[in-house]
């Protein structure tokens, strides 16, 4: 699956979603991560209300599955949802590869019904869901 961050560096998770320079994508299994590509924009990226700056970001998204970011306005939480993207904030500025390795982690044990349904969309892997019925 594809997981995309909002980077000022390239290294960290450190980004408003409206406000980040970079979305670093890339392709996650359940035995690792390579970086599939990075998208940069550049102009006013910090005006508030200013919409026309997420077109290029949600049109640099598509096919990706989770999106992780510093932080992500309602506006732009609400269209990245739109299209079929879990979005994750983390609470302050941290690596992009230890979210990687959690990640990667997780899809290798039991992952939460919200990751599975996303695995699902993007046939990463089959599960049983027969044990969620209690």
């Amino acid at each position: 699956m594809k997981v995309a961050f909002a980077t000022q560096d390239l290294e960290r998770i450190d980004a408003h979603f409206g406000w980040a320079r970079n979305l670093a994508i890339y392709d996650l299994t359940p035995e690792g991560w390579s970086l599939d590509r990075v998208e940069e924009f550049s102009g006013e990226l910090n005006e508030d209300g200013n919409e026309d700056k997420l077109e290029p970001k949600l049109k640099a998204l598509q096919g990706v599955a989770i999106l992780v970011v510093g932080a992500i306005g309602g506006s732009g939480a609400a269209r990245v949802v739109a299209q079929n993207i879990h979005p994750m904030k983390v609470a302050e500025p941290e690596p992009i590869e230890g979210m990687l390795e959690r990640l990667r982690q997780v899809l290798n044990g039991t992952p939460p019904p919200w990751l599975r349904k996303v695995m699902a969309k993007s046939g990463e892997r089959d599960f049983d869901f027969e044990e969620e019925e209690a």
